[in-house]
């Protein structure tokens, strides 16, 4: 068995920024020379998620929506976490979201369903972060 890693960096201008990476972890894949086997994708800091869904400015919208709702950014004096830094409602936002994903790869290319992209969600940036990528198989 095969196995492969490298770490993406991605940093941003603004604080939240949701990024499809698909094709980074493609190149990764073709990289590797594994067809057969896993590839585990996953943010590497604990206010940045990576997620699977459709690839679509409005889907974009709505998370942004949905999670302000849940874990609004602001007033930061609602948090208990906020002191030093001003992200706790990120840390709470990548729970929700989650660290990372695993997609089969069958004959050289990731098995997805339908519309499935891979994407990098930044919830603290305007500085760089790392995404590790892992690959197994043969």
């Amino acid at each position: 068995m095969k196995s492969y890693r490298k770490e993406l960096w991605f940093g941003t201008e603004t604080r939240r920024k949701i990024i499809d990476i698909t094709s980074d972890i493609e190149a990764c894949l073709e990289e590797s020379g594994i067809s057969e086997g896993l590839c585990l994708v996953n943010a590497m800091h604990i206010t940045a998620s990576c997620f699977i869904n459709d690839a679509e400015s409005g889907l974009y919208g709505d998370y942004e929506k949905w999670l302000e709702k849940l874990a609004p950014e602001k007033p930061y004096s609602q948090y208990a976490h906020n002191g030093f830094e001003d992200n706790a409602d990120a840390h709470l936002k990548r729970t929700i979201m989650g660290r990372e994903v695993v997609v089969a790869i069958t004959e050289g290319r990731l098995d997805f369903g339908p519309w499935e992209r891979i994407h990098y969600y930044e919830l603290d940036g305007k500085r760089k972060k790392r995404v590790l990528v892992k690959i197994i198989g043969d």
